[in-house]
């Protein structure tokens, strides 16, 4: 199997609207999963939140706007497009709103673009870099396993990493292949970042792709690395 990972910094000021971020993270990400589909990649990944900024920073209801629907939302329909045209299985984490309440989710999009499920993050951190219990609720659904055309493959998103029971609950619902999207200050999690995922592959058994937002978004939004691939 063939996996990849796109790790991508903000496309556009954090002032704009969660709507025009969007739209510009979609754009530029479609060109890089068109150049992922050229080199084979059967099963990717995006980053935590992947077309908004990291928004749990600060506590601003503006970000609230930036959930949508899963999957009816637009842009698990515009990737879910973009899994058909490559045969490609795409792990879409985003920022859903489902019955008046606010999850931290990864759309899983087999290659023929059917929507497969979802993953709810299930630990939620409240701290300086990351208020998140502002804006998600914690997990209702466990630790599904998808069962995609190239993989059994299971999903763990950013702090989860922490807690070894998730790993091994995925390994035991039989995942083969576990993404973990991230969005990870350096100076926070660097040294946690390269040991607890090796270790957590090995315990259990599957490949474990895990990824980071890259780059400096606006003052009071987050600091992540500059340099991926040290973390």
């Amino acid at each position: 199997m063939k996996a990849g990972l796109i790790q991508m910094s903000l496309k556009g000021e954090t002032d704009l609207s969660p709507d025009v971020l969007r739209e510009h993270m979609l754009d530029a990400h479609e060109k890089l999963i068109d150049q992922a589909g050229a080199q084979g990649v059967q099963v990717l990944c995006m980053q935590e939140i992947f077309n908004q900024p990291y928004f749990c920073a600060v506590t601003d209801d503006k970000w609230f706007n930036a959930a949508e629907e899963v999957p009816d939302g637009p842009t698990v329909q515009r990737i879910s497009s973009l899994a058909r045209k490559h045969e490609m299985v795409i792990v879409a984490p985003i920022y859903e709103i489902d019955d008046g309440k606010y999850y931290n989710t990864a759309a899983v999009i087999d290659a023929d673009g059917r929507y497969l499920g979802k993953y709810r993050k299930n630990h939620i951190p409240n701290l300086p870099q990351g208020k998140e219990t502002y804006y998600f609720e914690p997990s209702n659904m466990g630790y599904p396993v998808f069962d995609t055309r190239y993989c059994k493959l299971g999903v763990y998103i950013c702090y989860d990493r922490h807690f070894p029971e998730g790993w091994r609950a995925l390994a035991l619902n039989g995942a083969e292949y576990v993404v973990n999207p991230s969005a990870t200050p350096a100076d926070l999690s660097r040294y946690l970042w390269q040991i607890e995922q090796p270790a957590a592959a090995v315990a259990n058994g599957f490949f474990i792709g895990a990824i980071n937002r890259v780059g400096r978004e606006a003052p009071g939004i987050s600091a992540t690395s500059t340099d991926p691939a040290t973390l």
